[in-house]
């Protein structure tokens, strides 16, 4: 007994460590949301900057997983695997040294960097590390440790805040020297025999693209959009030409012929929609519950146990039934039953407390549960079988877009409703408090006041981010919504396990060429 007990352990502790990094990853994605009250006080940031801190990370994540897969590809998975722990280590060791908001801004996206390298390798090194069932079940484990890292971000980063908010960061580096050690024991070195050089211009053009619009986005949430047209419409000229790029190529980042099939156009819609429903909301929920509800961190992160929870049983509990459906209602009813859970929250005003989330944090969960194991699993199915690995990493780099370019969306919607609110209130600069109510400065704000005009301030400052947390919230619902319907109209109703179409001899070979 002893013998076989030692026997599963070791079968399964290739696993392990690929889980406990990408764990480690994903929870950086949302861990910073309940420490940015702290961030901002200690390292006295704007509102721009604090929206940097999130999605400086999300984005070098999309903008790069697909070029580190082609690297792993070529130099080894499990070499890039352990390159990219030892640059997100270091990096968290700057992040959580850093002295001023740009310091933490640049090593966070160095993070994102690390944690690019590290995700673009998960699903190969699991792939060449187990076979049947054994292999089914690895996937099964690695889906359900995606879901429970997103939504059990905000809870360990309150309970790590309130030693001190560097300790989010802190915490990575055991972490690491963890899944260093059982990645050279236990995960063997694979390759892509053939494989090609990486695609530098189809890379250095899609972050570039990205990376323009969605500072164009940010600015706009703190400057208005007159100054901001320029950035984002450069962005996307540079994406335009990154797609023409890519059609030329013959071993592309991504081939954007996929895009032509609905299916797959459906699925990455899905992809981007959910993270930027279901999570870019929780930034601007977190600053409200400390900053104006008074919670600490701790509480804060604990007011999204709803949420963590339930999607984690519903993704645990009934993943491999949801596996055997359409996809098309498995994402559709996901995307919906999250816009649906949003709209629930919807009645945040200058009184609410937390107990007017709790319900839809449930609701949304159960749509985070129902939609994010099905999304590998239906891209695959929608694309030829050479093109799997393309497909994974480009629902990875939906997903994280979405969540930089939701942050930053979700941020122009905050500053117009919270502007608005005290605008009508009488408060004086309008614009420029609910700038600083959008970086956590609530408690600066009334302290500086005059003590025979805070009460009234204090309301004020209230109705302000109760006027703008309703708006994101509503537009996050919206975007639920509507995206559910469209994924219903456009993804076919074949289950994730039929086979997908067959591509065309040229397009195959080019494809067996990547």
């Amino acid at each position: 007994m002893p013998g076989c007990t030692v026997a599963v352990m070791r079968r399964w502790l290739p696993l392990t460590a690929i889980c406990v990094g990408t764990f480690m990853l994903l929870v950086d994605v949302t861990i910073v949301n309940v420490a940015l009250p702290d961030i901002a006080r200690d390292l006295d940031t704007s509102f721009t900057q604090l929206q940097w801190v999130v999605d400086v990370y999300a984005l070098a994540l999309a903008a790069l997983v697909l070029g580190a897969g082609s690297l792993a590809d070529l130099y080894g998975r499990r070499r890039l695997y352990l390159i990219g722990l030892v640059v997100f280590a270091l990096s968290s060791l700057a992040c959580g040294l850093a002295p001023d908001a740009g310091w933490l801004i640049a090593a966070r996206g160095v993070q994102g960097i690390g944690g690019a390298i590290m995700f673009a390798t998960t699903i190969a090194l699991i792939n060449t590390s187990y076979e049947g069932r054994d292999r089914g079940t690895a996937f099964g484990i690695w889906g359900a440790v995606l879901g429970a890292a997103a939504a059990l971000g905000p809870i360990l980063g309150g309970a790590l805040t309130e030693l001190d908010w560097r300790w989010i960061f802190y915490v990575n580096l055991p972490v690491t020297v963890l899944a260093v050690g059982m990645t050279l024991v236990a995960v063997r070195e694979a390759r892509q025999p053939g494989a090609p050089r990486p695609d530098v211009p189809g890379i250095a053009l899609f972050s570039l693209g990205a990376g323009a619009a969605v500072f164009g986005l940010v600015r706009a949430a703190a400057d208005g959009w007159a100054g901001s047209w320029g950035p984002v419409v450069a962005g996307l000229v540079v994406l335009a030409a990154w797609v023409l790029v890519e059609l030329r190529r013959p071993a592309p980042m991504l081939d954007v012929r996929l895009f032509a099939g609905r299916s797959f156009s459906g699925i990455m819609l899905a992809a981007f929609v959910l993270n930027g429903a279901a999570f870019a909301l929780l930034v601007y929920t977190s600053l409200w519950l400390q900053s104006i509800g008074g919670l600490s961190p701790l509480q804060a992160g604990c007011v999204f146990i709803p949420l963590s929870v339930v999607s984690f049983v519903v993704a645990a509990g009934g993943g491999r039934y949801l596996q055997t459906q359409p996809p098309r209602f498995v994402l559709g009813g996901g995307l919906l039953l999250i816009g649906a859970g949003c709209l629930l929250m919807t009645s945040v005003d200058a009184d609410s407390t937390w107990r007017t989330l709790v319900a839809g944090l449930a609701v949304l969960g159960a749509g985070v549960g129902v939609a994010n194991p099905t999304l590998a699993s239906a891209a695959l199915a929608a694309v030829p079988r050479e093109r799997s690995g393309m497909a994974s990493g480009a629902v990875n780099t939906a997903r994280q877009l979405g969540f930089a370019v939701g942050v930053s969306v979700l941020g122009t919607v905050f500053a117009t409703g919270a502007s608005g609110a005290l605008r009508d209130a009488g408060t004086p600069d309008p614009s420029g408090v609910a700038s600083a109510l959008s970086a956590g400065q609530a408690p600066g704000i009334l302290a500086g006041a005059d003590p025979q005009a805070r009460a009234g301030l204090a309301d004020a400052l209230g109705s302000g981010y109760a006027a703008g947390l309703d708006g994101v919230i509503l537009a996050a619902g919206l975007a639920g919504v509507i995206g559910g319907l469209l994924v219903l109209l456009l993804v076919r109703a074949a289950p994730p396990g039929a086979p997908a179409e067959p591509s065309r001899p040229a397009e195959a070979a080019a494809a067996a060429a990547h």
